[in-house]
């Protein structure tokens, strides 16, 4: 017997919605069939039909290579022997020796890292915070974190950019591709304006295929783009084309930013970033057009290190002194949840100021720590709103590393990654390798054995797409989010993530505070404040409320207009907050990372389709299509470094090296764009080898030190870092 339900694909972020065929055995539900449903988001089966990855629900729900069954290692770290034991004997276990590890050390000696997009993050939160454990890491420092902190900082709360068809008179895309990162409506919305005639502006060092369909490409040479945007800001300024009314009433400290800006000229800027200083002057006039501009920036902002939170700042000006702020078509400043939001979700008002005081972050990053997160609470909550507490706090992996290995401020013993892949994802895989190695204790929950989990105490099997019900809640900071009920009763022994830190949260004294049995029942209570009944939630897969505009404008009791929820109840051009954290007053560029024997750049981190990160190698249809690393770089890169097209090469830095294919591809000239996350499944498990993990990761070339860091966020470099080619004669 078989019946069609509603489901989700969760095999990237978007879970776009499917017409799931399932059928009852006497073993259970079985997956049988998948359609795309058109009356559901992306509501066009075409779009789905372009995506390489949801057909991996059906090939991969019961593949050969998935881990099904909780295994606990039984020889040496990384020997790969391992016992097949029951859930039952794991938590017990694992939750004995977290207990008597923070006995002995503080619960501050467990670490946790979060990936994705296979996972809940909220039931880890909780757990943590009811562990009494700052220490959750992820990569927020250089994805999502920085453009919600400044974004909040600047207007009182982060936007939502509102790319509209019948609103949007330009879209301006800063250091993101979402041809080849995004394969979703978004995209085919962009496609269907730029044909239609809405200019469309590109920045980035490469000629993505996004920047193909452009209007106008900008290339700046990596690390550069504080002074591009304040040069396009000079440029405004001194054509006239600011929307004065708008400054006027709602903008703080633009007489400074005028001064601040003179120096920026587009002729100073094109001998800094490489762009030409026309380009740079249209590129002004296209923004400043008296209709709605829609900018969105993307990981080639939040990974420059340095001059990350710089250049965020500059962009967020760059919307207020045009008036595309809350304006439909330009942006939207979101609104908090009707549901329970993330913050209660995660509990972490439970965690003491004792034990925040116990974050490594505390005197490294101002604003991404508990003292940082605490001042702008202050700032949001005249609104009545709150930001996510564990995702603007995480601890700085780097730090994390450190403490394990020296045992200072204190030692942290046990590590639990969730759907996380450190060994190819972090910074610095030497440094990450030899922390995994001094652990106590390391659980993994996974799809399957990646290098990482080949480490592990524990391997846990995690429930996967169709498996677990969904609900994508964008952090906690915007009243929407999608998602839908399973499909199928999680395959043989797997478990979600909630299952996981509900078991161990109550072995460890916890029982008030998981009162829900299941994920699904976590979730219709999540959503009852909405009043959308799991019913509504699994037809529907979205809920969201009408975008509201101009909220500034708003009267409040006294008659009074609303503003921004900041330290002036404007937008800080200059930003008081800010500067009370020990930052400068308006974005400055920082200096770029030169070294004398690395003539040329690096840059990683751009998405490859079909994979994601360091997912889905194993799947031998990507792999035909996408077979090795590359390495890409302009014909007189290759040239240059005496290389040619389709050759295997080594990439070196200061950290490192690895081997990668030299592909030919149209870009600023000295640029090399290496490829992250890869690792060879298909090869020897277990040390040495660690499938392949040593041979093209690129985060063996890479740095976390946090000394190096963007002061604020502590967002290290993916993007603008010295390194050397050279030709291998063999095949790599």
């Amino acid at each position: 017997m078989s019946e069609v339900v509603k489901s989700n694909c969760h095999y990237c972020g978007y879970l776009c919605g499917f017409l799931a065929t399932v059928q009852s055995t006497e073993a259970g539900s079985r997956l049988i069939d998948l359609k795309p449903d058109p009356s559901r988001y992306p509501y066009d089966e075409r779009i789905v039909n372009g995506c390489h990855r949801w057909r991996m629900n059906l090939e991969e729900i019961d593949g050969t290579t998935r881990v099904n069954h909780p295994l606990r290692r039984v020889g040496e770290r990384g020997s790969g022997q391992w016992q097949r034991v029951s859930w039952d004997e794991a938590l017990d276990d694992i939750s004995s020796r977290l207990e008597k590890l923070a006995n002995e050390h503080g619960p501050q000696t467990l670490a946790t890292a979060i990936g994705g997009p296979h996972a809940s993050f909220w039931p880890l939160h909780r757990f943590m915070n009811l562990f009494g454990s700052p220490n959750n890491m992820g990569i927020g420092q250089i994805c999502w974190n920085p453009r919600i902190w400044i974004d909040a900082l600047t207007y009182g709360w982060p936007i939502e950019v509102d790319v509209n068809p019948h609103h949007s008179g330009a879209v301006f895309l800063w250091g993101t591709n979402p041809a080849d990162s995004d394969n979703s409506l978004f995209w085919r919305t962009l496609i269907k304006m730029s044909r239609d005639g809405t200019p469309l502006v590109v920045i980035d060092p490469r000629k993505t295929r996004t920047a193909q369909v452009a209007t106008l490409h900008l290339a700046p040479k990596p690390g550069t783009d504080c002074s591009l945007a304040l040069a396009i800001i000079h440029s405004i300024i001194a054509e006239d084309r600011v929307d004065h009314e708008f400054v006027e009433r709602w903008c703080h400290g633009y007489d400074e930013l005028v001064e601040h800006v003179k120096p920026f000229t587009p002729e100073h800027a094109e001998r800094i970033t490489g762009c030409p200083a026309a380009d740079i002057v249209q590129a002004a006039r296209i923004f400043s057009e008296p209709t709605p501009t829609a900018l969105l920036s993307g990981r080639g902002v939040d990974q420059l290190g340095a001059n990350t939170a710089p250049t965020h700042r500059a962009l967020s000006i760059l919307r207020a002194i045009t008036g595309d702020v809350d304006r439909p078509g330009a942006c939207n400043i979101m609104a908090m949840s009707d549901f329970i939001s993330e913050i209660d979700l995660e509990m972490s008002d439970s965690l003491s100021e004792k034990q925040r005081a116990t974050q490594l972050n505390i005197g490294h990053s101002a604003l991404q720590s508990y003292p940082g997160y605490q001042g702008s609470r202050k700032l949001t909550e005249r609104f009545g709103k709150r930001l996510p507490m564990r995702y603007l706090t995480s601890a700085h992996p780097n730090l994390v590393w450190k403490a394990m290995l020296s045992g200072e401020p204190y030692p942290i013993k046990a590590l639990i990654c969730m759907a996380a892949n450190p060994l190819v994802t972090y910074a610095d895989t030497n440094l990450v390798y030899r922390a995994l190695h001094s652990l106590d204790l390391l659980v993994v929950l996974e799809y399957y054995l990646t290098p990482t989990a080949q480490l592990a105490d524990y391997v846990l099997p995690s429930a996967g797409a169709f498996e677990r019900p969904l609900l994508q809640a964008h952090g906690g900071v915007a009243n929407f989010c999608y998602g839908g009920a399973a499909a199928v009763e999680p395959y043989y022994e797997r478990r979600t993530d909630y299952d996981f830190f509900r078991g161990l949260g109550l072995r460890l004294g916890q029982l008030q505070q998981w009162p829900d049995e299941t994920l699904e029942q976590a979730m219709q209570r999540t959503l009852e404040p909405a009043g959308v009944s799991w019913q509504q939630w699994s037809e529907q897969g979205i809920y969201y409320d009408t975008p509201a505009y101009h909220k500034h404008e708003r009267l409040d009791a006294n008659g009074l207009a609303q503003g921004f929820s900041t330290t002036t109840g404007r937008i800080e051009l200059v930003n008081e907050y800010l500067v009370e954290l020990g930052s400068t007053r308006l974005p400055e560029p920082a200096p770029l990372d030169e070294e004398q024997d690395y003539p040329f750049t690096m840059i990683t981190g751009a998405r490859i389709q079909p994979y994601w990160a360091s997912s889905y190698f194993n799947n031998q249809r990507f792999r035909q299509m996408h077979p090795e690393p590359t390495a890409q770089m302009s014909e007189a890169t290759l040239q240059a470094a005496g290389l040619k097209d389709g050759q295997w090469l080594e990439v070196s830095t200061t950290r490192g090296k690895a081997r990668f294919l030299a592909q030919e591809a149209e870009m600023i000239d000295g640029i090399v764009s290496v490829e992250y996350g890869w690792w060879y499944p298909e090869e020897e498990q277990g040390e040495p080898h660690l499938s392949g993990v040593w041979r093209s990761n690129v985060n063996l070339l890479t740095s976390g030190d946090i000394e190096g860091c963007e002061p604020l966020l502590g967002s290290w470099t993916f993007n603008g870092i010295p390194c050397a080619l050279r030709a291998l004669h063999d095949e790599g």
